[in-house]
């Protein structure tokens, strides 16, 4: 039985590409960089790429990944560098006012509400999630909340699910008699086989999940080939629909 559920939220339960070419596009505008076109998202997205997955290597610090990302794309573009720090501040608000769920994932994890414990966890900063969660209404959903900025690591670092487990049992201590499997029985502590963490990253969600010992959901909606064969995936699905067989609810 599987107990408690960590959502990733960007490029699972919403849109993260939409707001991001949104939110650059806005920018752009205010920040009088003239038009942003479809071939500088391309040129920004494998620099972001590159750097977000030296972040989950340990080879960047976040900050550097936030802020360097836009020097070396203005760089590129032979913009003003210094612009950087104030761009990236802008970004992060911009990015939680465009909201487009995926496969009806508001209906889905509302349905879900009360039966089995949902978090949220993401690699995401604070200033962007909370404006995500708050305008897509899943702050009055999720019973708990994770921000590797807050906890002071990324997924997929075991360093980043170790503080999730604790708040996890902490609520179960608190909270479970009310969930209907429970019966209203407190059941004990969640052991790692009743944890499931659902991402669209194989480097970041599903080799964290693996690092952490729990199982692992891998949202494939695009049916992109696996080039981490060493990784392990118990379920693996196209729409977020599918969820609901893999929990039994």
């Amino acid at each position: 039985m599987i107990r408690a559920v960590l959502w990733d939220l960007d490029n699972t339960l919403l849109d993260f590409d939409v707001a991001e070419k949104e939110a650059l596009t806005r920018e752009f505008q205010e920040f009088g960089l003239g038009e942003f076109t479809d071939q500088m998202l391309q040129d920004y997205m494998v620099i972001n790429r590159r750097r977000w997955q030296a972040l989950e290597r340990g080879e960047m610090e976040k900050q550097e990944v936030l802020e360097g990302r836009y020097r070396e794309f203005f760089a590129l573009l032979g913009k003003d560098t210094s612009i950087a720090a104030a761009f990236n501040d802008r970004y992060q608000e911009l990015l939680g006012e465009t909201i487009c769920f995926r496969d009806n994932s508001y209906e889905l994890v509302k349905g879900m509400k009360g039966q089995i414990l949902q978090c949220m966890a993401s690699n995401g900063t604070k200033k962007a999630q909370t404006g995500k969660l708050k305008n897509s209404g899943f702050d009055k959903i999720f019973d708990l909340c994770f921000i590797s900025e807050e906890i002071g690591a990324e997924k997929p670092s075991v360093d980043f699910f170790e503080p999730c487990f604790g708040e996890i049992n902490k609520w179960l201590l608190e909270n479970e008699a009310r969930l209907p499997y429970s019966k209203g029985q407190y059941l004990g502590e969640i052991k790692k086989d009743e944890m499931i963490i659902i991402g669209d990253s194989l480097t970041s969600d599903i080799r964290g999940g693996n690092n952490a010992g729990i199982k692992c959901c891998w949202y494939n909606p695009k049916s992109v080939v696996n080039s981490y064969p060493e990784l392990t995936i118990e379920y693996e699905i196209r729409n977020l629909q599918e969820v609901n067989n893999i929990l039994s609810l």
